[in-house]
């Protein structure tokens, strides 16, 4: 696959992701579409989602449900593109979003491989490559990132650094839909530092892509260490997304983070995203 193939997927699944077409992230201006999460969407997308917000580098497409397009119209038209997605400007939006029990949620940034960079880096250590039948005893919370246990019928291939037989990274992919896997990587703190995190994420790339699927990434913009790794890795940046959801569901998630270890989902997964996939 060139590049150019890969953006094209990744313009095609958000589009399935979000109730648009790919060309609309390709506009000169804004495009507000109806809301909806399809069939084919991420597996992470849940319904509540009163907006979603992706942009490509082009512009803003804006999934929006009926009752709050006038306010998220207003906003898009009102701040250049890529400020939509920054503070101050958001609070322009989350104070006239809050009135009506919505809040701003997810947000996240998301990578896909330069093919042209991309190659299987060096570890010092033993890489084995898993199946998901490997998986089975991994779901421990060293491997957060890695694995979902919510989702396990997902993480469909992995690549384990070992030192002996101690399993001290792990990289895993989830087939969050069908043209695009989802890498998460972990490494024990012991063995960090030592391009452990960017052999295991180039190398699991490199597989992704050998059997026809669009290698993807996400992190925070905030998450260094993981930007790091992705652009070490042959990473590079490609669309940015922010969800506004129930006020509800953003105090449910604020009061479960601040009682057990966040993860950031893959971002990350984090997962985040619109959804991010809780191994945050």
């Amino acid at each position: 696959m060139t590049n150019k193939e890969i953006l094209q997927i990744a313009m095609e699944q958000s589009a399935l992701d979000i109730n648009c077409n790919a060309e609309d992230f390709l506009c000169e201006g804004p495009v507000i579409v109806k809301s909806g999460v399809g069939p084919k969407a991420r597996k992470y997308y849940k319904e509540p989602i009163a907006c979603n917000l992706v942009s490509y580098g082009n512009n803003i497409v804006a999934s929006v449900r009926d009752e709050y397009r006038e306010i998220v119209g207003e906003y898009l038209e009102k701040f250049e593109f890529y400020h939509c997605f920054e503070t101050p400007n958001l609070h322009w939006l989350n104070e006239r979003m809050q009135p009506l029990g919505q809040k701003v949620c997810f947000m996240a940034e998301y990578y896909l491989p330069d093919v042209e960079k991309l190659r299987a880096l060096p570890c010092g250590y033993e890489l084995r490559m898993l199946e998901q039948a490997d998986f089975r005893n991994l779901y421990q919370p060293e491997w957060g990132n890695a694995l979902c246990e919510d989702r396990k019928e997902l993480d469909v291939l992995g690549i384990g650094a070992y030192d002996g037989e101690k399993l001290v990274g792990l990289a895993g992919c989830s087939a969050d839909c069908e043209a695009m896997w989802q890498i998460g990587v972990d490494v024990l703190p012991a063995y960090r530092r030592q391009g452990v995190a960017s052999a295991l994420t180039s190398g699991l790339a490199m597989k992704i892509l050998e059997r026809g699927r669009v290698p993807f990434y996400c992190s925070a913009w905030s998450n260094i260490r993981s930007v790091r790794n992705a652009v070490k890795s042959g990473f590079i940046p490609a669309w940015v997304e922010m969800t506004v959801k129930p006020e509800s569901v953003v105090e449910e998630l604020n009061h479960k983070f601040s009682e057990e270890q966040f993860i950031q989902p893959r971002v990350c997964a984090g997962v985040t995203n619109s959804e991010p996939q809780t191994r945050i």
